[in-house]
Order: structure tokens, then C-alpha cells, then sequence
């Protein structure tokens, strides 16, 4: 018998929203799409989200919740869960990363790492 496999890739693609930004206000709205894909052999399921995000002028928020999107979805192995949210920064680039909480079908529990990634505005990075 094997032994299980706990294995959670995270892909991140990001955007920033001109139309819900307001730059006269250190206003900056930015989409993100996550995949959080199950490339081990244990279905998981996605418990929590704990995101740290840094501003431009090194301000860090940490936001801690359950599930994502109010969903806490079951990935089977050789599943993924794609979801959108967002975020609002005061500066014209920052970054977030985290972790999910994951719990295994056999009780395991263990994180995702979500690395570092880059909200920009398109023309603010030289």
C-alpha cells in the first residue's frame, strides 16, 4: 500500500479593475483567479484561508477566514477548484500570499502555500 500524498498546487492569474479604482482616492481594485489544484492521492478539502498583503509602502493586512467565497469545496485528486475574488490596495503595487488549510478524507490536516504574487497596475513598474 502506498503511503497518501498531501498535495495542493496553487496558480494565481491577476488583473487590475480601472473601472473600480479611483487613484484620486489611493484607491486600487485588483481581480485574482485561483486554482487550487489536488496533485496528490487524498481528497482535501479547503477548511480556511489565512492571506497576508503588502502595500506598496510595506503596509501589511492579514486576513484570516473560513473557506473561500463562502465555499469550503472537497477536491478530489486530480481535481481543482477555480474561484474569483479581489482585492483593494492603497498603493498602485503589492503583493499577497498565504496559506489554505486543507483537511485530507483520512482526517489529515496540512497547508497549501500560496507564494507571493504581484497586484500591479499595467505602466506602474518601471
Amino acid at each position: 500500500m502506498h503511503e497518501p500524498r498531501y498535495v495542493i498546487d496553487v496558480s494565481v492569474v491577476t488583473r487590475y479593475l480601472p473601472e473600480q479604482s479611483q487613484p484620486e482616492h489611493q484607491r486600487y481594485a485588483f481581480a485574482y483567479t485561483i486554482t487550487v489544484s489536488n496533485t496528490g492521492t487524498v481528497a482535501a478539502k479547503l477548511l480556511s484561508r489565512h492571506w497576508v498583503i503588502t502595500d506598496g509602502d510595506g503596509h501589511v493586512e492579514e486576513v484570516r477566514g473560513a473557506g473561500v467565497v463562502g465555499q469550503q469545496p472537497l477536491i478530489e485528486p486530480g481535481e481543482q477548484h477555480t474561484y474569483s475574488s479581489g482585492s483593494v490596495l492603497t498603493t498602485t503595487v503589492g503583493t499577497m500570499q498565504g496559506s489554505y488549510l486543507m483537511q485530507a478524507n483520512d482526517g489529515h490536516q496540512f497547508k497549501a502555500i500560496i507564494k507571493p504574487f504581484r497586484l500591479a497596475v499595467p505602466g506602474a513598474l518601471h
